[in-house]
């Protein structure tokens, strides 16, 4: 496998770039987004087997299954990052290594359902916060301790859309791979 169909497997989407600047309608797409992803990913995922769910988006890569689990956890992480930043001063987050949690039992062989309803739960939540915060409270951050970057809350929503639409297209490129579903 060359160089570029790896990146294209591991990015389908590309790496995420945050706009110089973001106006309110990109922030308000970021955040519809957000509130289509649970549901989006229960309708991709929702007849797939149990041998399909426990098939890699790519060689080396997460199964489905992990994926969906993965999400669940990432955004969970980033509702209470989101959280911390908005009611303390810029807050240092705690990261936590995802290859780590991707191999714990709840995510390698928990039934998906579990983190579907998780992830529906925390993005009602998560939008509902989003579409009352001012500017001012999106340009509030959190320091993220691997470089300690500042990540802006407007940033963390524009990465944490990406994030679910990068993911969503690592299962539906299986998918389409495999003849699972229509390829488009």
């Amino acid at each position: 496998m060359n160089a570029d169909t790896l990146e294209t497997l591991r990015y389908p989407i590309g790496h995420f770039v945050k706009p110089e600047v973001v106006t309110e309608l990109i922030l308000a797409d970021w955040i519809a987004e957000l509130e289509a992803l649970p549901v989006d990913l229960e309708d991709l995922v929702s007849g797939f087997t149990k041998s399909q769910l426990d098939t890699p988006y790519r060689e080396g890569g997460w199964t489905v299954r992990q994926v969906v689990h993965h999400l669940a956890d990432s955004h969970h992480h980033s509702y209470t990052r989101f959280k911390w930043a908005l009611t303390e001063n810029s807050p240092v987050i705690k990261a936590y290594d995802e290859k780590k949690w991707a191999e714990l039992p709840d995510t390698k062989s928990a039934p998906i359902d579990l983190s579907l309803q998780h992830l529906k739960i925390v993005h009602l939540k998560l939008v509902k916060l989003l579409r009352e915060m001012s500017k001012e409270d999106f340009n509030r951050d959190f320091i993220h301790p691997v470089g300690e970057r500042r990540i802006t809350l407007e940033e963390n929503a524009g990465h944490y859309a990406w994030h679910g639409k990068h993911h969503f297209a690592h299962i539906e490129r299986l998918a389409q791979r495999e003849g699972w579903i229509p390829a488009l």
